[in-house]
């Protein structure tokens, strides 16, 4: 039995028609799509479908949306015999994660993720912060010149060489983008989110949301999840819900995980959700890395093809 990772997307990688290929296969997909809409009270399945785009990208729709995909998918592995021995995921990805390795149920999950979302809109005004791609400046430099900004401005997303993401108050941002690019990067990418995820900003959502979790039971993991505010492993429920709370202000630490999941003999690392962002990640950390990247119907099927090849 080969051992494989599954990773699993974030924000940013949703798309109007995703899972599409899957609903027009397996009746068990549809299935799946009418019980979120069910649980949620609204049809996520429409917005998925048809959009518009602006209304897929908002938090509180993008969130569960990506969810039920990577779900959807990880069902279809699972139905095929494939499991994974380690799984991680980027930001939401995170929660696709649990729900994958037995901590959480779908059912519990995707309202959870809603509300989350919902939290993380509120936490801060409207266009007063936001997030930026710094690219081809390193974690050091970029730390130093962010520390000599006056407005709050941080490191969020440190995903591989030559590719962090800040975030923080827009006055930081701009003060920020100057700077940078006098030190060396290459761009400093505005980013279309909607606020300024993975920073102190978001502590007032993280306040609300631990309460919501008081109210849901972590289940023991099945297999070692990878949190984005450590970058290690653990199964124990009570460590991945509290690391849950603090993800909403801390940094994501994606380019270390990558990194320890290339050192844990692996056969194969595969992104499970629509697009191929982390797939991408995980190449420029190491070329050399087995890496698959499954969406649709027929890369399930060319990734189900390579895992039985040998059998």
């Amino acid at each position: 039995m080969k051992k494989l990772a599954f990773i699993f997307p974030g924000q940013g990688s949703q798309k109007v028609g995703m899972g599409q290929s899957f609903i027009e296969e397996n009746s068990n997909s549809q299935q799946l799509f009418d019980q979120a809409d069910d649980l949620l009270g609204f049809s996520l399945s429409k917005v998925i479908q048809e959009g518009p785009e602006e209304r897929l990208t908002q938090t509180s729709f993008a969130q569960p949306a990506l969810l039920l995909i990577s779900t959807l998918i990880y069902r279809e592995l699972l139905e095929a015999g494939i499991k994974p021995t380690i799984v991680a995921g980027h930001s939401l990805g995170e929660y696709s994660a649990l729900v994958a390795s037995g901590v959480l149920s779908l059912e519990e999950a995707l309202p959870l993720v809603y509300k989350r979302g919902k939290l993380m809109e509120e936490a801060y005004p409207q266009g007063a912060g936001g997030m930026a791609a710094v690219l081809g400046l390193d974690q050091e430099r970029i730390s130093d010149e962010l520390a000599t900004i006056n407005d709050l401005v941080e490191m969020a997303n440190i995903n591989c060489p030559g590719q962090i993401v800040i975030s923080g108050t827009k006055t930081g941002l701009e003060a920020a983008t100057p700077l940078l690019k006098a030190a060396g990067a290459k761009r400093v990418l505005p980013l279309n989110v909607s606020g300024p995820f993975h920073s102190q900003l978001m502590k007032p959502a993280a306040e609300k949301f631990q309460g919501l979790l008081e109210t849901v039971q972590f289940a023991e993991a099945e297999m070692p999840v990878y949190s984005n505010v450590t970058a290690t492993k653990t199964t124990d429920p009570l460590e991945l819900k509290e690391l849950l709370i603090k993800q909403l202000y801390s940094p994501v630490r994606f380019h270390e995980i990558i990194e320890n999941l290339l050192n844990d003999d692996l056969d194969a690392i595969v992104e499970v959700g629509h697009g191929k962002v982390l797939t991408g990640l995980v190449k420029k950390v190491s070329r050399r890395a087995k890496v698959f990247s499954v969406q649709d119907q027929s890369s399930v099927q060319d990734f189900i093809n390579w895992y039985k090849e040998d059998e």
